[in-house]
């Protein structure tokens, strides 16, 4: 009897766990709430912008989303979208790079001489332009880790250099048009998913926020914390499959999901695990918050700012060979106008701080949309470029405002 007596759930435990159930169920809720509280806003604001960006630009012209606009969007997306990946990773750290446009040009003329011009197979010729920016990328880690030189500053001398090295590559025709009907420029332009292929990555995708979501709870279940619903977590990663799944059966109706836009969101996904999930990641998180702090905690910093200037450089010189695919040339304008600052812009839009030690991979890929789908609006509503570039720089300016106010949000939460 004493045994069935001990073994029976009593109203108390019934009531705990009720308690926990409920917990578990609105932790999401209240995690939210306190985290919009406390200043961490997340990818909310950039959201919301998006979302009035669409609504005003569809109601002055319905051939904004249509889905064929919108697959052109996501092509045009993609190449900048890379570069600013890269700069994603250097505002983490505290730093900026202000030559990426330079270097994406420079390795999109390494693409035209070395493939077009000499003959090499074009993989080899990729290959020596991403080991270009990764070099021009270590020359700035060197000037700043050994001599103290400003990123500001080896940046901007990088940007001239690159430029001229670029134009004396390309010489006095000053453009290099690439096979049409090569892979490259496939990529660039031609290149879709199949459908049913879209489909399987978007419920591959929602799977693994399912199993990602469950460790996370089993781990905060095994340290004794209260975990998320089992049931909050399936809702999510359905939520996200549902919402995709429409997204890309839209797309289908033109042509389709662009293969060259689905490299760029891998990067984003590799980037975010990197960042989120590796020792090196955490490194550059604490280096862009604290760097005396990081360094006492045993963080080798040098080694750190390293990654970070030769991934940033590498990126932006794969952004100069998507673009020559995009194009289907390398040419002098290839890198300059509004690329550098397009890129640095979207990933500060997106939600990375300039201020360092806060940011995510996925403020790239939300940063780009933003900008592009202001500068596609205004193409079809055939106005003036300069207003792309005022409304660009007012979504910017709003975007380091409310970056500003929820630092000192923050500061001042963590304080009380």
């Amino acid at each position: 009897m004493t045994g069935n007596a001990e073994s029976r759930p009593t109203a108390l435990d019934r009531a705990d766990s009720r308690v926990r159930h409920d917990a578990g169920m609105s932790g999401a809720v209240r995690g939210f709430i306190d985290r919009i509280r406390s200043g961490d806003l997340g990818s909310l604001p950039v959201v919301v912008g998006l979302v009035v960006i669409c609504t005003v630009f569809q109601s002055l012209n319905p051939v904004f989303l249509s889905s064929r606009n919108l697959v052109d969007l996501l092509f045009d997306s993609s190449t900048v979208g890379v570069i600013s990946l890269g700069i994603v990773s250097i505002l983490i750290v505290g730093e900026i790079d202000l030559s990426v446009g330079s270097v994406s040009g420079l390795a999109s003329a390494i693409i035209g001489v070395l493939w077009v011009n000499t003959g090499w197979p074009v993989g080899l010729a990729i290959v020596v332009a991403l080991v270009a920016g990764c070099v021009i990328g270590l020359i700035y880690s060197a000037l700043f880790n050994r001599l103290g030189m400003p990123s500001f500053v080896s940046t901007l001398a990088g940007l001239l250099a690159a430029l001229g090295l670029q134009l004396y590559l390309l010489g006095a025709t000053g453009s290099i048009n690439l096979p049409y009907d090569s892979p490259l420029v496939d990529l660039g332009q031609n290149w879709i998913m199949p459908h049913l292929v879209a489909y399987a990555l978007v419920l591959l995708a929602g799977i693994g926020i399912f199993i990602t979501g469950s460790r996370r709870a089993a781990q905060r279940r095994a340290a004794g914390l209260t975990p998320p619903a089992i049931a909050g977590i399936l809702a999510r990663a359905a939520a996200f499959v549902v919402v995709v799944e429409f997204v890309v059966w839209y797309l289908n109706q033109d042509r389709g999901v662009p293969w060259m836009f689905g490299l760029f969101v891998g990067l984003v996904v590799g980037m975010d695990y990197a960042l989120t999930r590796t020792k090196w990641g955490r490194s550059m998180l604490a280096v862009g918050g604290n760097r005396e702090a990081a360094r006492r905690a045993g963080i080798n910093v040098r080694r750190i700012y390293q990654s970070a200037f030769a991934l940033c450089a590498t990126l932006a010189a794969l952004g100069g060979v998507l673009s020559a695919a995009r194009l289907a040339s390398a040419s002098q304008q290839a890198g300059t106008g509004d690329v550098n600052l397009n890129a640095i812009a979207a990933a500060v839009i997106g939600g990375t701080s300039l201020f360092g030690g806060r940011g995510s991979a996925y403020s790239a890929l939300l940063g780009i949309v933003v900008i592009q789908a202001i500068a596609s609006g205004l193409t079809l509503l055939d106005l003036s470029s300069s207003l792309r570039y005022m409304i660009t720089g007012g979504v910017l300016a709003i975007a380091v405002i409310v970056d500003s106010l929820a630092r000192r949000s923050r500061v001042s939460h963590g304080r009380a």
